[in-house]
């Protein structure tokens, strides 16, 4: 089994001399401290302990840390032999994401500790600490009577200052509720946003994890308001081992969290392809009917309306339950399409056009026939492949996971992982990761407050493929036109499934439409300029010289101010603005306004309980004159 492994060196420690605690990691702007100390507890000296402070204030009391390997614990009886504080500041850019550069700035600190217990073995930990929050992991080097090791459980705490609440879930689909730290029960999902204070927001969880078991939240037995990690089975590795992330991100906002939802990619290894010119972005059409007629139209339509792939779900090549199917074949599931389905030539006609297709796979045949299915889609043409219904947990199942991401990319196919899976930022490794599910999307039918919690927290963890509908009578149901427009802006996924429940027939020439065609599924730039869990959002973000703006709300109507001091100075915009409103003669309600805007415009974004608002500012063209806003 492939490991993350690190260049550590075999560590001959015990000639050094101890070196006293606490230690402590400040961030480059001083507001976040991490100290890292060893203290007595229960009888047991030299116990690594940790707590962070922001602006002041405790956001993880002092909690433990610890690997619990063979049977014999590295929990206590530990002693300080090297502290090696350093420094990492450096611009990278990403292939795409939500910002077209990204700051990798944080103060360093690696412990090396040894044990007395067992003469001679080490562990060390790992520390950074940026403006955005903290992370540490543990890495165990390879050492003279240790070349392997079985972690059964690990030790990380979270003891919190005060029982406050948190958004908690216990499943990657499942429905948030806001509920005390005290009551949160084993499983929880991870990342965990807490409202500590007013003005104090803080989120934990997991980066890097790559060839490791899944870390997810339980209660610490005995103590209050606690979480400490809890791991989906025991791992194995042979050494040097280093283990995921564990981060506790603070703000003084849920926006600002979002905002420096980089952190995560910060934490993650730098790109692996050496060419990424075939890695495509774009908006997606879903093609249901199986059938070679219904893949055309939805190329056409793509063309049509500026969407850039066809992806055919499940059922193209037999049941996707069935573990006969054969995804080397086109063989349509009769339970699903009568058919015909000639799919080379949909891929053909697609590309002709300048559109490419995703196919889906089911985990059944994706475990079976996995580096038969990669080269014969390369060769067919395809553009990517969509996993569906992946093992996810287990450190087994976590490897073959991202091996399997490693395999699309050496044949050129991107990918997008649907179902439980959640990112911990592999994306920036291998960027042919385009998007994943992981998240209660519009197939699930989500009130509006359940959506405004996923953006607070589960987007704090990378794009999430949200499969955005737009004339489905559920829309209707839960929200408003606007709002869905919206979303396109708000809810990040480089892949941004659009019109998932429409058909091409079905999808009219509403106006608004103009909005779904410009709108990018990638940035240069983003902005929280309004944000309250489950209440309402809005999100500013650049593509080159535009902006686009979404506003969703949830409960109440309010109206929200949007200073566009983001804008360039002295220069003129028009602003595109998308709203409901019921007195619009269309079926979907939607007003399309254009106003002249600059730097000192501050819209008003006027929302209903369920509604929202999109908003597109590109530079006015020459001769281009519209009212100036009010």
């Amino acid at each position: 089994m492939r490991m993350h492994v690190a260049l550590i060196p075999v560590l001959l420690l015990p000639a050094l001399p101890a070196v006293s605690v606490p230690l402590r990691v400040v961030s480059p702007d001083g507001q976040v401290v991490l100290t890292f100390d060893l203290k007595e507890i229960d009888g047991a000296a030299g116990c690594p302990v940790y707590r962070i402070d922001y602006t002041g204030k405790p956001v993880v009391v002092d909690s433990r840390l610890g690997l619990e390997i063979e049977g014999a614990p590295l929990v206590d009886g530990l002693s300080v032999v090297r502290q090696t504080p350093g420094m990492r500041d450096e611009t990278w850019k990403p292939v795409y994401g939500e910002r077209a550069a990204v700051r990798d700035h944080c103060n360093t600190l690696a412990v090396d500790l040894k044990e007395a217990k067992v003469p001679g073995r080490v562990l060390r930990v790992d520390i950074r600490v940026y403006d955005a929050g903290a992370a540490f992991c543990y890495a165990i080097p390879k050492q003279p009577g240790l070349d392997r090791v079985v972690i059964a459980r690990e030790r990380t705490e979270f003891r919190l200052p005060a029982d406050c609440p948190a958004w908690a879930v216990y499943s990657a689909q499942g429905k948030y509720e806001r509920t005390p730290i005290s009551k949160i029960k084993p499983g929880c999902e991870r990342p965990l946003v807490l409202e500590a204070a007013d003005d104090r927001f803080v989120a934990l969880g997991e980066a890097r994890l790559v060839d490791y078991a899944r870390m997810k939240f339980a209660p610490l037995p005995g103590a209050p308001h606690a979480l400490v990690s809890h791991l989906d089975g025991q791992v194995e590795s042979d050494l040097p081992l280093v283990t995921p992330w564990r981060f506790v991100m603070a703000a003084g906002t849920p926006g600002r969290l979002l905002e420096h939802n980089d952190l995560l990619l910060n934490l993650n290894d730098p790109c692996a392809i050496q060419d990424t010119a075939w890695i495509r972005p774009g908006k997606v059409i879903r093609e249901v009917t199986l059938t070679t007629a219904g893949g055309k139209a939805c190329v056409d339509f793509a063309v049509k309306r500026g969407l850039q792939f066809v992806e055919y779900d499940a059922g193209w090549y037999g049941h996707e339950y069935d573990d006969a199917a054969d995804a080397t074949t086109v063989t349509v599931d009769p339970k699903r399409s009568k058919g015909p389905l000639d799919l080379p030539e949909v891929i053909r006609y697609a590309k002709e056009k300048g559109i490419g297709v995703i196919l889906y796979v089911n985990r059944r045949a994706l475990e079976k026939q996995l580096d038969r299915i990669l080269p014969l889609y390369r060769q067919w043409g395809v553009a990517g492949v969509k996993f569906g219904f992946v093992n996810v947990g287990p450190q087994r199942w976590t490897a073959w996971l991202h091996d399997a991401v490693r395999k699309a990319a050496e044949h050129r196919l991107m990918v997008d992982i649907h179902d439980e899976y959640r990112p911990t930022g592999y994306s920036r490794t291998y960027p042919n990761l385009m998007t994943q599910e992981g998240i209660g999307g519009d197939e699930t039918s989500p009130s509006n407050e359940q959506t405004l919690t996923l953006l607070f927290t589960r987007y704090l963890a990378g794009a999430a493929d949200n499969t955005i509908c737009y004339y489905d009578k559920r829309v209707d149901a839960n929200a408003s036109h606007a709002y869905q427009l919206a979303k396109a802006v708000c809810l990040y996924s480089p892949w941004q499934f659009l019109y998932w429940y429409d058909r091409p027939a079905s999808a009219q020439d509403e106006p608004e439409l103009e909005f779904y065609d410009r709108c990018p599924t990638v940035w240069d730039d983003t902005r929280v300029l309004h944000g309250r869990i489950g209440a309402y959002a809005a999100i500013a973000r650049r593509r080159g010289a535009e902006w686009y703006i979404g506003v969703m709300n949830s409960g109440e109507a309010r109206t929200l101010d949007l200073p566009l001091a983001f804008l360039e100075m002295g220069k003129r915009y028009a602003a595109h603005v998308y709203s409901d409103d019921p007195s619009a003669a269309t079926r979907t309600k939607v007003k399309v306004e254009r106003f002249a805007v600059s730097a000192e415009t501050t819209l008003k974004a006027a929302v209903t309980e369920k509604g929202g608002q999109a908003i597109r500012i590109a530079p006015a063209g020459a001769g281009e004159t519209y009212p100036p806003y009010k």
